[in-house]
């Protein structure tokens, strides 16, 4: 694994093979900051794509300032919300948990969703039912390990709300989890 500043510099000398190594290692983080807020399969390719042209675009911008995949985060989260206020997508309010509630069918029987998937399936199902806010932080926090100050420059939301957000997200998937299988010793 080459080092940010190398990379960095070999793309900006033109160096595609160097460009190629950035995507691929940045590639997964892109994929799960669109996708939990896309789910079309092919709008969500297109848009990494962008989110890979604007970084080539933008790379002789980035001053280290940050590590380099909080700043390809960042293009990538703002890229998927920009694109959701276009398509005039709800971008729900986070005080409202009504859209938590009824993205579930409740006549799903929770031990056949049990029995369809794992259970990290089954988790990531109800995760994908949070508001885009709260999903976006909870991944970043858990998935791609990143701290509140990174996951703040990504957002451009304070820590101090990042905290509350994650709080409420985690609070929010505890009482579905436990509403649809009734085992509060789960969580």
């Amino acid at each position: 694994m080459t080092d940010d500043k190398t990379l960095v510099s070999r793309v900006l000398q033109g160096d595609m093979q160097a460009f190629r190594l950035l995507i691929g290692q940045h590639e997964r983080l892109v994929a799960h900051m669109i996708g939990r807020l896309v789910k079309n399969n092919e709008e969500r390719e297109e848009l990494c794509q962008d989110v890979f042209l604007k970084v080539y675009e933008k790379l002789s911008d980035f001053s280290f300032q940050s590590k380099l995949s909080t700043w390809v985060a960042t293009i990538a989260y703002r890229h998927a919300i920009n694109w959701m206020r276009k398509r005039k997508m709800p971008m729900t309010d986070l005080a409202e948990e009504d859209h938590f509630k009824a993205a579930f069918v409740e006549e799903e029987n929770p031990e056949s969703l049990l029995s369809d998937q794992d259970m990290n399936g089954f988790v990531m199902t109800l995760v994908d039912a949070l508001p885009p806010q709260y999903k976006t932080i909870l991944t970043l926090y858990h998935v791609d390990a990143m701290s509140y100050d990174e996951i703040g420059q990504v957002t451009g939301l304070p820590e101090g709300t990042v905290k509350s957000y994650l709080f409420r997200a985690r609070n929010l998937l505890k009482e579905k989890v436990k509403k649809c299988i009734g085992k509060e010793e789960l969580l």
